[in-house]
């Protein structure tokens, strides 16, 4: 069973968020995203990315291709010496309404079944309204809502709808220090 697992979203957390990401060149880290991977790394975290990636049924990207992207930024993270364990998506659209896409659990799920991760013991760092109601929704212990990507704006949503993450942070880092005290 594996302790003390964070998830991560990927657009707006640890990239920069555009439309969509339809190769590895349109791929770019945010500042602080690959050292906040290696500190949770190096303090026994593990990391497991959790995103909802619509550019393969929108037929923008096919699977493998997503999978070389998502291959490149595991090797990028590996180099400076973080881990990412796992890597879930949802390719579908939010029409094909899906048990997967987020704010519904299903990626978390997935990961606690071929994990056994005890949910109640996770922490979930996102961007979006949607990532911090799928933390909700999984019964993860912990959430954290980054300012980077749609975070500014996240906050302002997410209080309309009395939901409120267990921390904000300005970035990935900042949330990464903030987990491991």
């Amino acid at each position: 069973m594996l302790q003390r697992v964070v998830f991560l979203d990927r657009d707006g957390v640890i990239n920069k968020d555009t439309d969509y990401i339809t190769s590895w060149d349109e791929f770019e880290f945010l500042p602080g995203s690959i050292e906040a991977i290696r500190l949770l790394t190096l303090n026994r975290f593990t990391t497991i990315i959790i995103t909802n990636q619509s550019v393969i049924n929108r037929n923008m990207v096919s699977r493998e291709d997503l999978e070389y992207i998502h291959a490149m930024m595991k090797s990028a993270v590996k180099s400076e010496g973080g881990e990412i364990k796992d890597i879930f998506y949802c390719p579908h659209i939010p029409e094909d309404e899906c048990d997967c896409r987020k704010p519904k659990p299903g990626l978390i799920y997935m990961a606690k079944k071929k994990y056994r991760i005890d949910l109640a013991d996770s922490v979930m760092v996102g961007d979006s309204a949607k990532d911090i109601e799928c933390a909700r929704n999984a019964g993860c212990g912990r959430s954290i809502l980054v300012k980077t990507g749609n975070g500014a704006i996240t906050e302002k949503i997410l209080s309309e709808r009395s939901i409120f993450p267990d921390f904000v942070a300005k970035n990935l880092y900042h949330a990464v220090e903030w987990i491991i005290k």
